[in-house]
């Protein structure tokens, strides 16, 4: 069984926010992208767990979380979401925020300093740079004009974590969504 983490709708808006904000208030919505599945790697490699719980996917311009990228393309029309009380849908390729200074209450002081870190390295690429960069990670391939899901059990390999490990963050996230379900 693939890993999977529980999706936070609110702790990913919080997430890209707190980015956004980094940003002076406003940011191209494929560096945002980038930069929290970026974050997201990181913590999964350092922590054992993904920041916001979204499923990464291999696009044409390199790895993307799944549902952010869906409330960035969809807008509002899907329904309402924590999402649109943290950042405006998109205009002219960038996303802004929706109030000046949000709250970031979901998100630990851990995943706050990964977000900030994750932006010190790569925030000032733009969009193509970053593309290019993540086209070189060992789990994106070239969907040719598709998707294909990454999973995260391809990351920790790459990476060299060893099985033992694997299984661990494995029955972590199985326990994470088990708990998710029972509170409905």
């Amino acid at each position: 069984m693939a890993i999977k983490f529980p999706f936070n709708e609110r702790k990913a808006a919080q997430a890209a926010a707190h980015l956004v904000r980094l940003h002076d208030g406003t940011l191209n919505y494929m560096v945002l992208i980038k930069l929290l599945y970026l974050a997201d790697r990181h913590a999964l490699l350092e922590h054992g767990m993904t920041i916001t719980g979204d499923q990464p996917f291999s696009l044409p311009h390199g790895p993307v979380l799944s549902q952010i990228l869906d409330f960035i393309h969809m807008g509002k029309e899907d329904g309402e979401s924590p999402w649109f009380d943290y950042i405006t849908e998109p205009h002219n390729f960038s996303v802004g925020l929706v109030i000046p200074d949000p709250d970031s209450s979901e998100l630990s002081e851990y995943e706050l300093e990964v977000l900030t870190s994750i932006n010190r390295q790569f925030g000032r690429l733009n969009q193509w740079n970053l593309r290019d960069l993540t086209h070189q990670l060992p789990e994106w391939e070239d969907p040719h004009g598709s998707s294909i899901p990454i999973k995260l059990e391809t990351i920790l390999q790459a990476e060299g974590k060893s099985a033992e490990e694997i299984e661990r963050i494995s029955g972590d996230a199985r326990e994470l969504l088990f708990f998710k379900t029972i509170e409905g």
